[in-house]
């Protein structure tokens, strides 16, 4: 048995792990029809109800939603069975281009583009269109603005000041979209998505939220105090936290990939500095037969108000890995010996 845990005042109870869905957008490389099915079916076998998927309409420029679509189809799912959280900003345009032109590089095998749309009409768009590519049957109960930190960084690298500002104001009238939403769809929660901490600070001050995806900010590598604090705070203020990013795209676990760019330890002291602390991590997690995965999954679950951790795999056999992770006995003295080896921070709280 897997307890629930509740997602900041919103009502809903999920999982400690939930599923993010950008492998079936073909993230870095396509899967087969088949393989994406099974991804599904393995996800509705092993993880606890209510099962949770998180997507994106910038997740394949739509095609993540369309494959949840047919595969909840398929597989017989009622809409009680599943909750979907759908990220708002990015609209399915067709692709004129040959690869896409939103993100090059990243997705793969695409037949469509996307264009960004964040506006208070172009949530609604983007809300509208998110329900066609799930069939129609499955509405989204979760939603939120997608990496408005980006969308905010941006407008101020081309223009100044002046220039986030009206970034901020259509942020602004995006977020009135999505109550509107919640007032008049089955809509149970209304939050954001940011890699960026400082933009969930000053948008949590901004508009109301339900709850804040925090992606590669708190992690067993990284966290800094302010974001510690950032997450006591947002619990206090009964707002739900999702952790996502926390292998760091796979680097804590022995990947060559820290947070989408090359490990390179000879042309960056910082990377040589992280792969010195990575390899007494994995040394350390191995003398406490802990796999580093697992690891770092408890340590994102520490703090309370962190509801779940958001896991994507674009492999069948790891499915239940992921959830079996979420359930795990880590030991305190895992955590205790990192603090001795210098590997976390003394004063971090729940941990050791």
């Amino acid at each position: 048995m897997v307890e629930l845990r509740a997602l900041g005042k919103s009502g809903l109870r999920v999982p400690p792990v939930i599923f993010g869905t950008s492998a079936l957008g073909n993230l870095y490389r396509a899967l087969s029809d088949e393989t994406k099915l099974e991804i599904l079916r393995a996800i509705f076998r092993w993880s606890p109800a209510p099962v949770v998927l998180d997507s994106a309409g910038k997740y394949g420029a739509g095609l993540a939603l369309e494959v949840i679509g047919r595969g909840l189809q398929a597989l017989g799912i009622e809409p009680g069975q599943v909750v979907i959280s759908n990220k708002l900003a990015w609209l399915r345009t067709p692709l004129r281009s040959p690869e896409p032109t939103f993100e090059p590089g990243i997705w793969a095998d695409l037949r469509h583009d996307a264009v960004q749309a964040v506006s208070y009409e172009g949530i609604l768009r983007c809300w509208e269109q998110g329900v066609a590519l799930l069939g129609g049957r499955h509405a989204p109960q979760i939603v939120s603005v997608h990496d408005p930190d980006e969308y905010l960084s941006r407008a101020a690298t081309r223009g100044g000041g002046a220039a986030r500002t009206a970034a901020l104001h259509d942020v602004v009238e995006a977020y009135r979209a999505l109550r509107d939403l919640q007032r008049e769809a089955d809509v149970r929660a209304v939050g954001l998505g940011a890699k960026d901490w400082k933009v969930v600070r000053e948008l949590a001050d901004t508009v109301e939220l339900d709850w804040v995806m925090l992606a590669c900010s708190l992690t067993v590598f990284h966290n800094p105090p302010e974001v510690v604090e950032l997450i006591a705070d947002l619990h206090r203020r009964g707002i739900g936290i999702i952790n996502a990013g926390i292998f760091h795209a796979g680097a804590l676990t022995g990947g060559s990939i820290f947070d989408y760019r090359p490990l390179d330890p000879i042309a960056n002291p910082e990377d040589a500095r992280f792969m010195e602390w990575r390899d007494k991590f994995l040394a350390l997690c191995a003398r406490h037969d802990v796999s580093a995965a697992t690891a770092c999954v408890h340590f994102a679950l520490s703090p309370p108000g962190v509801a779940c951790v958001a896991l994507n795999t674009s492999r069948v056999d790891q499915v239940k890995r992921n959830v079996d992770m979420g359930r795990a006995d880590v030991p305190a003295r895992l955590w205790l010996d990192m603090k001795d080896a210098g590997l976390l921070r003394r004063d971090y709280p729940y941990a050791g």
